[in-house]
Formats: structure tokens, C-alpha cells, sequence
């Protein structure tokens, strides 16, 4: 009994090591669970799946992306443009005859908008060279721009209760969205751990010299990963105007900042090459407890962008000191 003891201990040390980002979500959980009388609740704990749902999607998609070394800024703006084209159209007198079915086009319609935004990104960062940083960065101002436009600056509200409804249901004891995250997060680490194109991933982030040179049309392999992560974002605006009822212009504010916070706190590391879905998992519920549990003990919400910040910081910097060590550089 002993040894199976001794066995299990070093195999979830060993989970640690790798996925550190677990102990910290372990001690924060702990710390929360004591500091607060409602934290344990499991009515919380579907508020978290549920809060964390909306980055969480887009940090599925961006895990891929900053795996391959590249990076994407223009997910807010995305999902605001997925949310207001689902909320809006759906309410076209075109379709004022389809009832429920008319939700169909309008988030078909979202989703391929999300799709081509990142086959569009992609395709410029492939056949231009230019950096990824400064590529979605421009499409991020300019599918902002395009927003306001759509939008003329208002707001959209749903007409129809049952899309509403949707943000609002329950699979069994879990949320329909947390439902729908841990599905996608499910399937996506299946592709970025079991498939061809997840190790082409790693291959390409790794050393994109050396995966030309193994015939991997890296061109072409960048692009699949934008638009996958220009889905997910889509999704997230789906997803988030069915919990809200509305979409606004400025919805997804600042998301991709707390998608790459999160995706980096679970191991991703900005240059390429490393990073996996269960770290990324781990990252988003972080963000999620650190910022349900500091609300419950009613703490500035600033506070929150503080301690993520100092703890970001500090990630980087560990991780900098341990990437020294490994590759034998001296410290000046």
C-alpha cells in the first residue's frame, strides 16, 4: 500500500512540475474556501465555469497560435463582431418567419465571420512576413472600427427569449456553457496532443527552419491555427450575447490581454515551441478564482489586475532563469 502511495504521490509531483500553474490554482482555491463563507458553494462553482467560459474558448484558439510563435490581439474585437452579427440578424425580417430557427443563420453567420477575420490574419502574416504582433494588432483596431459601424454605436438586444434562454440552461448540474468549454477543451487537446497537426504545431513554433526543411507547408499550417483561433473568439461572442441577451460595441474589451495572461500562466511560452491545453486550463481557472474569490471578499476589482500582473510578471521571469540554466547561458 505504501509503494502504490509512494507511486501515485510522485506521479502527481510529476504533474506539478510540468503544469505548475495546478499548485497555484490549488493554493488559491484553499486560501478562498477559508477566507470566505460562500466560496465552496457549488452554485459558485458553476459562476466560475460560467465566468471563465468566454476567455476560456478564446484561449483554446490563442494556445495554438502562441505555440506557433505567433500571436493574436484581435480577438475582443472578434467576438464583438460575432456577438452583434448573431444578436442582429436573427432579427432580419428576412428570417421574421423561421421563429427559433432564424438563431441558425445569425450564429452561422458569427462563426464565419470569426473564420475569416483569422484566415484573413493569417494569410497576411504567411504572405507578407510581417510580425503577427503588429498584423493583429491593426485588425484589431480595424474590426473595432468595423464594429462601431455595424453597429452605428448601439447597442443590440435579443428578441428572442429563447436565445436568451440558452445562456441560462443547465446540462445536469453544470451551465450549457461551461458545458460547451470543457467540450472544446476536451477536443482540442486531442488535437494539439494526438494528431498530426498539433505536433506540426510544436514543429513549426520550435524551429520554422527546420520544419520547412521536414516538408511542412508552414505558410498554409499557420493560417488553420488563425482561423482556429478565430472561431473560438466567435464562439466567445456567441456564447456571451446568449448569457447577456445583447451585444455592445465595446464588448471584449481587454480579452485579449486576459486570454494571453491566461494562456501564459499555463506554460505557453511567448517565443513558440511549448505550451499544452491542460496548462492553458490551468491558467483560465486561475484567473476566474483569483477574480470570484477577491469579489466575494468584495476587493477593488483593480486589485485583481495588480496580483495577475505582479504573478504574470513573476511567471516570465521564472520561466526566463529556467530557460538560462537549460541552455547553459551565463547570467551578466
Amino acid at each position: 500500500m505504501s509503494i502504490m502511495n509512494k507511486s501515485s504521490a510522485a506521479r502527481l509531483w510529476r504533474q506539478v512540475v510540468r503544469h505548475p500553474i495546478w499548485f497555484f490554482v490549488l493554493v488559491i482555491f484553499i486560501f478562498f474556501s477559508l477566507a470566505t463563507d460562500h466560496f465552496f458553494a457549488f452554485h459558485n462553482f458553476q459562476n466560475i465555469l460560467v465566468q471563465t467560459s468566454t476567455i476560456g474558448l478564446i484561449a483554446l484558439g490563442m494556445t495554438l497560435v502562441m505555440i506557433n510563435g505567433n500571436i493574436d490581439l484581435s480577438v475582443g474585437a472578434t467576438l464583438a463582431l460575432a456577438a452583434s452579427l448573431a444578436v442582429d440578424i436573427q432579427g432580419w425580417p428576412v428570417f421574421e418567419s423561421w421563429g427559433d430557427w432564424a438563431m441558425l443563420p445569425a450564429v452561422i453567420a458569427a462563426l464565419a465571420s470569426g473564420i475569416m477575420l483569422g484566415a484573413l490574419n493569417g494569410i497576411i502574416v504567411w504572405k507578407t512576413g510581417v510580425n503577427a504582433f503588429i498584423v493583429t494588432l491593426g485588425a484589431m483596431l480595424g474590426v473595432r472600427g468595423l464594429v462601431f459601424i455595424y453597429t452605428q454605436e448601439q447597442s443590440f438586444y435579443a428578441m428572442n427569449f429563447a436565445y436568451s434562454d440558452f445562456g441560462s440552461s443547465a446540462v445536469g448540474p453544470l451551465p450549457t456553457l461551461a458545458v460547451i468549454f470543457l467540450v472544446f477543451t476536451v477536443i482540442t487537446h486531442f488535437l494539439l496532443a494526438r494528431t498530426v497537426h498539433g505536433r506540426n504545431t510544436y514543429a513549426v513554433g520550435g524551429n520554422r527552419d527546420a520544419a520547412v526543411n521536414a516538408g511542412i507547408r508552414v505558410g498554409p499550417h499557420m493560417v488553420v491555427n488563425f482561423m482556429i483561433v478565430g472561431f473560438f473568439a466567435a464562439l466567445a461572442g456567441v456564447t456571451l450575447s446568449t448569457q447577456m441577451g445583447a451585444s455592445t460595441p465595446n464588448l471584449g474589451r481587454d480579452y485579449e490581454l486576459w486570454t494571453i495572461t491566461a494562456v501564459v500562466l499555463g506554460g505557453t511560452k511567448l517565443t513558440g515551441g511549448a505550451g499544452n491545453i491542460i496548462g492553458t486550463l490551468g491558467g483560465v481557472l486561475a484567473i476566474g478564482i483569483l477574480r470570484n474569490g477577491m469579489n466575494l471578499m468584495q476587493v477593488p476589482a483593480f486589485y485583481v489586475l495588480v496580483i495577475l500582473g505582479t504573478i504574470l510578471i513573476a511567471v516570465l521571469f521564472l520561466d526566463k532563469q529556467v530557460n538560462r540554466k537549460e541552455d547553459g547561458e551565463l547570467r551578466v
